[in-house]
């Protein structure tokens, strides 16, 4: 069964109670889940945010990444691993106080951080270690999805191939990879066909347009791809993700230098229909 959802920083980066009327809005549209954005913050805080999602009848998936070059399991510097591990729990622990049921996002590395060259095998296996220890913390009932980025963004999880290895290579029932069509489009030559070669190890798929706006309106292969979805009576989310310029440190962290649609709203209607012809039988 397909879950469709929307990610939340078209809108915000923390999620209040005066999202209420959005939330509805987004609820009457049809969708079912939203992608909920948590950076920081306590417990407390994250257990608010999936009782007001409760409220609204939507269901929380959320978006995690490590914070900077201090917290990154990659290193050698073992402070700066074991950091980037304990980052991970957290992580976990939030989204378990949340009550979501998947964790998504590019949790690997600290975004725009290189070494000037490929992942080393070293990396690789402090990598994998990471998140095997990530998902046994999480347990059966919260699943991780891993998003691989972009070259200009990460360098150690850009392609679909990669993700699929890295997934076997995790090796745990509630490990799975997230596929993204903007970075899909970047960096296989043939979108789709990565899809399709190891849908069995998605789990969350990304609808997002070549430039980051209103899905359906560029020229990423959104229909081909959830023809792919449909065909292969995937199981899963299927999320519209679409960055605009209501957020400014989001804006310029994703290089939103001019406005991509009219409104938000009217993005996440058309998108929603989209998503829904490309599914349908």
């Amino acid at each position: 069964m397909i879950t469709i959802g929307i990610n939340l920083l078209l809108w915000t980066a923390k999620l209040r109670r005066d999202h209420a009327p959005l939330l509805a809005q987004l609820q009457g549209l049809g969708y079912q889940g939203v992608e909920v954005p948590f950076f920081s913050g306590s417990l407390a805080e994250a257990a608010e945010a999936g009782q007001i999602l409760r409220d609204a009848g939507l269901i929380p998936a959320m978006i995690g990444s490590l914070p900077d070059a201090a917290h990154n399991p990659l290193s050698d510097d073992p402070t700066c691993a074991a950091a980037g591990r304990d980052h991970l729990r957290w992580l976990v622990d939030c989204a378990q106080a949340m009550g979501a049921v998947s964790i998504a996002g590019p949790f690997t590395q600290p975004l725009g951080l290189f070494s000037g060259q490929g992942p080393t095998q070293a990396e690789w296996a402090r990598l994998i270690a990471a998140h095997q220890a990530m998902a046994d913390h999480a347990g059966p009932d919260l699943a991780l999805m891993v998003e691989p980025l972009n070259r200009f963004e990460c360098y150690i999880l850009n392609t679909a191939r990669d993700a699929a290895r890295l997934v076997a290579e995790v090796d745990r029932p509630n490990y799975r990879y997230l596929y993204d069509s903007f970075h899909a489009h970047i960096e296989e030559q043939n979108p789709v066909a990565a899809l399709v070669q190891t849908l069995p190890a998605v789990g969350h798929v990304h609808i997002s347009e070549n430039d980051r706006g209103t899905p359906g309106r560029g020229h990423a292969a959104l229909m081909p791809t959830l023809h792919a979805l449909r065909d292969a009576a995937f199981s899963g989310w299927v999320s519209v993700e679409a960055f605009g310029q209501a957020l400014p440190d989001l804006a310029a962290a994703t290089r939103v230098w001019r406005p991509l649609f009219t409104s938000e709203i009217e993005l996440a209607t058309e998108a929603i229909a989209l998503i829904r012809a490309g599914l349908a039988r």
